[in-house]
């Protein structure tokens, strides 16, 4: 009997070095009340924003891709060969199928992501697509020290893309960067999607589209807190609220309390006044020029940048020495 070798291989990359729970109570305990974006992406929540991201308001994720699709034979030429393609945040790998195309030669790719669930099943998907490559899925929140498993090409590069980079407040993104740069030695690089300042109007609808997908994904933050630390969050009493502050240059993204309440989450209580919010997510903007210095700073090299016609969106490949 011939014997069909699997071409994809599941990994632990590091394990979370604060629990869940006592997380998200330390940020409910704050004055101004927050929980961190990468909560959102439970199963449900990973699907929702697939959801997004095909919303005719959603610009970033056509828009990029529109770009990749553009560029990719440029792409593909600077990241070289006998390189290994490792995904920060690949959900359901849609976009990296399109470089992919560019890469024949390709002969490992690695997806990590926090959605362990999610991330298996879209590995196994992609991994039939592509019987010729190793895929390398490994479970890790990438933002934090993780291991990925010995690989046989001579260099990395990482693609990351969505604009990712915008939900990191400053200081986290050089640390992220810096982190990556690490990561990517020696000689190797970085694919990055950087979301582009532009009309505030088109910002603010891209965040609050007329379907209300933004805003299921958003509550649905909740719902996963009540299922899995057994809280009590009625989801009635929470709203959606995203607008775009100027001179901060970013989306902010809000659960709004509706009235007065308590929460309780496992044997602890949560107090809200009426209006009081749960600050969930940034979505920072960028000029080109503020980003390539950004990266500068953290030990890359900027060698390429690709941009829409309308500059609503930029696409850069940064090297390490």
């Amino acid at each position: 009997m011939k014997t069909i070798r699997s071409n994809v291989h599941y990994h632990n990359g590091n394990e979370p070095e604060t629990d869940m729970y006592s997380e998200i109570l330390h940020g409910l305990r704050q004055e101004k009340k927050f929980i961190s974006p990468k909560y959102f992406y439970d199963k449900k929540g990973s699907e929702l924003f697939e959801s997004i991201t095909m919303l005719t308001e959603y610009y970033p994720t056509r828009t990029e891709l529109l770009i990749l699709n553009k560029f990719k034979d440029e792409m593909a030429h600077a990241i070289g060969s006998d390189t290994a393609l490792v995904e920060f945040g690949s959900g359901s790998s849609e976009k990296v199928r399109t470089l992919l195309e560019a890469m024949p030669e390709l002969k490992e790719y690695v997806p990590i992501d926090i959605s362990k669930d999610f991330l298996y099943q879209s590995a196994r998907a992609l991994s039939m697509e592509y019987p010729h490559l190793d895929v390398h899925a490994v479970s890790a929140d990438y933002t934090d020290k993780f291991e990925v498993p010995e690989l046989k090409s001579k260099r990395k590069a990482v693609f990351f893309p969505g604009s990712t980079i915008g939900n990191f407040e400053p200081e986290e993104s050089m640390k992220f960067l810096k982190m990556t740069a690490n990561f990517l030695r020696p000689k190797g690089g970085l694919l990055i999607g950087v979301d582009l300042k532009k009309d505030h109007a088109v910002l603010n609808a891209a965040y609050n589209d007329n379907k209300g997908i933004t805003s299921q994904f958003n509550i649905n933050l909740l719902n996963r807190l009540n299922r899995e630390l057994l809280a009590n969050f009625d989801l009635e009493k929470f709203q959606h609220h995203a607008f775009y502050h100027a001179e901060k240059g970013r989306i902010e993204m809000h659960l709004v309390s509706l009235i007065n309440q308590t929460i309780t989450i496992g044997n602890e209580k949560v107090f809200f006044t009426e209006g009081e919010t749960i600050h969930t997510e940034n979505s920072y903007k960028f000029t080109i020029q503020e980003f390539q210095n950004m990266a500068r700073q953290c030990g890359f090299t900027p060698e390429k940048v690709w941009c829409d016609d309308k500059n609503w969106f930029s696409m850069h490949y940064l090297v390490v020495e």
